[in-house]
């Protein structure tokens, strides 16, 4: 299954959605499309993961690099909706303590300019 990112931002924040499954071949297109958004001037990344099937180690693994990443720069990553296998491995592997995870989509924040990547 492909992997497809669309991303909005404004005022330091993108919200970055993701649909399909994340792992091996497709977690660089991930991290890509992660790394693009902050180094579009983005502090705060907004993960929405209500779309997203499968999650395997190495993009867990993308999401807790990318977050390092914007912290380091006073930011934050954040993962919206993640659906119940997905949550299942957040806290399988105690990754739901390090990231902020929130329940509903209703906490994406509304941003202007839209661009989305195959």
């Amino acid at each position: 299954m492909e992997l497809k990112i669309s991303s909005r931002s404004q005022d330091g924040c993108a919200v970055v959605a993701v649909r399909g499954e994340i792992d091996l071949y497709t977690a660089p297109q991930l991290q890509s499309g992660l790394v693009d958004a902050l180094e579009d001037g983005a502090r705060r990344l907004v993960v929405d993961m209500s779309r997203v099937e499968f999650c395997d180690s190495t993009g867990m693994s993308v999401l807790l690099s990318v977050m390092k990443r914007a912290r380091a720069a006073d930011g934050d990553l954040e993962l919206v909706a993640p659906k119940p296998a997905v949550r299942k491995i957040l806290e399988v592997t105690g990754l739901d303590a390090v990231f902020t995870v929130q329940d509903s989509t209703d906490a994406l924040p509304e941003t202007a300019g839209s661009s989305a990547t195959p």
